[in-house]
């Protein structure tokens, strides 16, 4: 039985939910997100709750309770707080910025990676060895957040890479004489 599922999504001032037949949408001052429910679980919204019921006992339906409750909840604070991912830069002549629509990264290859920023996401540098990822959807934050630490992840001996600012990188020793 979920224990999440139970209750229900409160809904914070200025965020609206709509629901057209399979099709939750939620809209606040950060944007819209949409949300396919699935078959499995039946969603309603009233008195400024949102609240997700299982169709029947099967095992499939008592995953998807907990998880399209989740799915629920992130829409609607993403959309009223959004989300934020920072990431930092460690190593020397590593830097990134912002040019335009891109973001420019150096991180010891012999030439320059440039990222395209997406519409849905806001990308800060605010210091060189610094990104701070921004937007309202959360699976959109974080698989950015994946794709920029992919191009120079943290390599144990020295720590140099991208890495996430909350992240602890083992360090090994190296070898002795």
């Amino acid at each position: 039985m979920s224990r999440i599922g139970k209750y229900p999504v409160t809904l914070p001032q200025g965020v609206s939910v709509d629901l057209a037949g399979r099709m939750l949408t939620a809209k606040g001052r950060l944007g819209s997100l949409q949300l396919a429910v699935d078959d499995a679980v039946t969603a309603s919204v009233d008195a400024g709750k949102v609240w997700v019921k299982p169709n029947g006992e099967t095992k499939r339906s008592r995953m998807m309770w907990g998880t399209t409750r989740a799915l629920v909840n992130n829409m609607v604070t993403g959309v009223s707080r959004g989300f934020n991912k920072n990431l930092e830069i460690n190593g020397v002549g590593y830097r990134a910025s912002v040019q335009g629509k891109n973001l420019v990264l150096q991180l010891g290859y012999s030439h320059d990676i440039t990222f395209p920023i997406p519409d849905d996401v806001k990308i800060v540098c605010e210091r060189p060895t610094t990104i701070s990822i921004s937007g309202a959807d959360r699976q959109r934050v974080g698989q950015i957040a994946a794709v920029i630490r992919a191009y120079r992840g943290p390599e144990p001996y020295k720590g140099k890479g991208i890495k996430y600012v909350a992240e602890h990188v083992r360090r090994k020793e190296g070898k002795k004489k």
